[in-house]
């Protein structure tokens, strides 16, 4: 799965995995060592997302259905509770750096491909 921010003309995600069952939403990127560079996971359906369990920092932007970026969190720490985005239709859990690399802001227009 690619996610890319037409606004901007920039790849956010090249290797995105899709997370759109309660467990693969909730397990998100727990236990993993890294996120790296490229990759990224997708969570269909989520408001809110969490960082327990997680060893590094990460980006998190939060989408509409239209795919219209409603809210950005860069450098999420690990052990945090994100805030509560009733707009958000799907998240991105993405390494840290992408949103200022690509100049994502609330706004944006986002494109998934699969």
């Amino acid at each position: 799965m690619q996610v890319k921010n037409q606004t901007q003309g920039r790849p956010l995600i090249t290797q995105g995995e899709l997370a759109e069952t309660f467990w693969t939403r909730f397990r998100g990127l727990m236990k993993r060592p890294s996120l790296e560079e490229g990759k990224g996971l997708v969570l269909k359906g989520d408001k809110s997302i969490h960082t327990f369990f997680m060893k590094f920092p990460i980006d998190v932007v939060y989408a509409d259905r239209a795919g219209r970026v409603v809210r950005v969190e860069p450098a999420m720490m690990p052990n945090r509770i994100g805030p509560i985005v009733l707009e958000a239709s799907y998240i991105l859990e993405l390494p840290v750096g992408v949103i200022q690399a690509t100049g994502t802001t609330v706004g944006d227009q986002l494109i998934m491909q699969a």
